[in-house]
């Protein structure tokens, strides 16, 4: 595979981090939106802790978690749409392409000195937005909500009174069975009281006075001022703030598929401004009593009325032309304008003190709470299973091979049953870090699971317990690639689940990649290629082609084979330019060697894909390439040759190129 920017021991901590939820009330989401972000939009750059933490695992023994980030994300109550999830990764791949004038590396192997780009950043991006896009399920907890923010403004008429309509909300959403989704770890999720307030507009003096009293209510631990600005001060014109949001908000205007006005927000009674300011990220546009009374679809969800016969990752992809839009509607805007280094200072500071004396010690609360619980009942249930199980079996059931399991994948466990209680604790350990732990929890469900033939939970236990083993410091167990093929083949085969197999072999990729297990790698990659994504398949393809090209004695030829293989998976998912691109690095290695029909094949496609770029002086020099030489093509073959580039050069004479005709 090409170099990646994160290391996989930087790229799985920062792929599974601990999930909160955040409910806010109408009027702390118009302070927010005075510098066009929303409340979560606002956290997003100060996410990532600066300091090491540390906190007591079950057995009182110091643990220390480092670079911790969290994720904190508006309540959506619709779980995304997988057409709208395949829309997604499509734009982010189309609009990630290879800077200009970027210097290649140069790889001698043999007879070839062949220029590769180091790096493929469109399939860093597409990792990164389907691990982050993919939706929680029941089978696992890793993304579930282990905490909710509930923010008001100081502003209101009755900021405590609006925290306890915030809180009743939450609660409906989380117990009432008129909502599946979004999921939530435990019953009793921590809940967060931050109190907003505007410095540039507000009474201070008030503010403190409702600080107070939120701390005489819901305890030191349990709240937070949180103090901002909303108006541009009069700073010096050359006084450069620096714009932390820039890079996540691009990624988010291409999930939202929304923007902003232009020009600064006023806070109006006016109905349609309401809705304009309370249209991002998961809240609805009606409010009733400055609560959102209802919450819209996921940002992945498509609009219903476009026309969902047409195909997202096909040859007739349509073309990423909203993206465009939203890159140009959002062009001008300054995010977080009104915001002084002292702000971002507060904000980052807010994710500390909530980290710090809200988020962890609930963690660590909760992870000893299941420890206890399973010791108690898991130890009992447990005995009393074996001893019925020696009773009446009277000897031991040989293992089955994953093949000759039946297909349990819709099995459901009750929430208290003590198998989902261990995953739970599994989880948690993962995300904070704790691998040695986790892989005990995870061995031990994987092995419940499979006693179950519950696969789909097997599945994810055997992911699971591969990656922490792996993440495991000090020394080590050696990496399990069987418990992860094992996985694999579960998800694809017995769940049919596409989705979470594509999860597991990018992770096991990366990892086969750090131990220089190129070969491994590739094979896993190519694996997964099949005919329901072209767009997956061409990213797979390609990263094994470069796991090829990085083996100890470079694999030439599987290289360039690869990437033909993917240029043209590129084309049919609609991506035009990656495709010119792939076929023009395999042209390296097959020009001029004799190869004479593999090289007009690809002289033909790098013509036809250049052709339909617009780029006709490309187009035109590869199908003179073809005329050229002395071809071992049919006659009509070459006459078919003949008229495409006659075609060709029609179009470059009437644009106006002047070109030499070969004749």
């Amino acid at each position: 595979m090409a170099q990646c920017v994160q290391s996989v021991q930087e790229l799985i901590p920062d792929s599974f981090v601990p999930c909160v939820a955040a409910l806010c009330s109408d009027e702390a989401e118009r302070l927010t939106r005075l510098n066009h972000l929303s409340f979560a939009e606002l956290l997003k750059p100060f996410s990532r802790l600066t300091s090491e933490v540390h906190m007591r695992d079950p057995n009182n023994q110091l643990h220390v978690i480092k670079n911790l980030k969290i994720a904190v994300s508006n309540i959506i109550t619709q779980p995304p749409q997988p057409g709208a999830i395949r829309k997604l990764l499509n734009d982010v791949v189309s609009s990630s392409q290879p800077a200009e004038g970027l210097v290649a590396n140069v790889i001698t192997a043999g007879d070839y000195d062949l220029n590769i780009s180091a790096t493929t950043p469109w399939f860093e991006s597409y990792r990164e937005t389907f691990l982050q896009s993919m939706p929680a399920s029941d089978h696992e907890f890793l993304n579930h909500y282990l905490a909710c923010m509930l923010v008001a403004s100081s502003s209101e008429a009755e900021p405590v009174e609006q925290f306890s309509k915030l809180s009743q909300e939450q609660h409906r959403i989380q117990h009432s069975n008129d909502y599946s989704y979004p999921k939530w770890f435990i019953p009793n999720t921590l809940k967060y009281y931050v109190l907003l307030h505007d410095v540039s507009a507000g009474d201070e003096q008030r503010a403190e006075s409702i600080y107070e009293e939120m701390k005489q209510k819901y305890g030191t631990q349990g709240c937070y001022l949180l103090k901002i600005n909303s108006r541009t001060s009069n700073r010096a014109s050359d006084e450069q703030i620096p714009d932390p949001w820039s890079q996540y908000l691009q990624k988010n205007s291409i999930q939202n598929q929304e923007s902003y006005e232009d020009g600064p927000c006023t806070i109006t009674s006016n109905k349609n401004s309401d809705s304009n300011l309370l249209s991002l990220d998961g809240l609805d546009n009606e409010v009733k009593d400055g609560l959102p009374n209802n919450f819209r679809a996921h940002p992945l969800q498509l609009d219903p009325s476009s026309d969902s016969s047409n195909s997202i990752d096909g040859p007739d992809h349509v073309k990423s032309a909203s993206l465009h839009e939203t890159k140009k509607a959002n062009t001008g805007i300054i995010h977080g304008a009104c915001l002084t280094l002292t702000d971002h200072d507060r904000i980052r500071q807010f994710i500390q003190e909530f980290t710090f004396r809200g988020l962890l010690p609930h963690i660590e609360k909760t992870i000893r709470q299941l420890n206890d619980q399973l010791i108690s009942r898991k130890g009992l249930s447990r005995s009393l299973f074996s001893a019925t199980k020696k009773w009446f079996s009277g000897s031991k059931v040989p293992e089955k091979s994953i093949n000759e399991l039946k297909n349990t994948s819709g099995l459901l466990y009750p929430p208290e049953a003590p198998e989902l209680q261990i995953r739970k604790m599994a989880d948690l350990c993962f995300l904070v870090q704790h691998y040695d732990l986790a892989y005990s929890c995870y061995h031990t469900a994987k092995k419940d699971f499979l006693n179950d033939q519950a696969m789909l939970y097997a599945a994810g236990a055997l992911e699971m317990a591969a990656v922490s083993a792996f993440l495991q410091p000090g020394a080590p167990r050696p990496y399990p690639a069987h418990y992860m093929d094992t996985a694999i083949q579960t998800y694809r085969d017995i769940c049919k689940n596409m989705m979470l197999a594509e999860r597991c072999v990018l992770l096991s990729a990366e990892i086969l990649k750090s131990q220089s297990k190129y070969s491994e790698a590739a094979a896993l990659l190519i694996r997964l290629t099949s005919e329901d994504s072209d767009l997956r398949s061409a990213l797979l393809l390609e990263q094994a082609a470069h796991c090829f090209i990085n083996m100890k004695s470079p694999m030439v030829r599987k290289y360039a084979f690869h990437m033909i293989l993917a240029g043209h998976r590129f084309s049919k998912a609609g991506q035009k330019k990656h495709a010119l691109r792939c076929y023009c690095q395999a042209m390296q290695v097959y020009k001029g060697k004799g190869w004479s029909l593999a090289e007009d094949h690809i002289n033909f496609t790098i013509g036809r894909q250049s052709y339909t770029l617009r780029q006709l002086d490309n187009a035109v020099s590869a199908f003179r390439h073809i005329l050229i030489n002395e071809s071992k093509q049919s006659a009509a073959q070459q006459g078919a040759f003949l008229r495409e580039y006659l075609y060709v050069y029609k179009v470059n004479i009437y644009s106006g190129v002047d070109i030499k005709i070969i004749f």
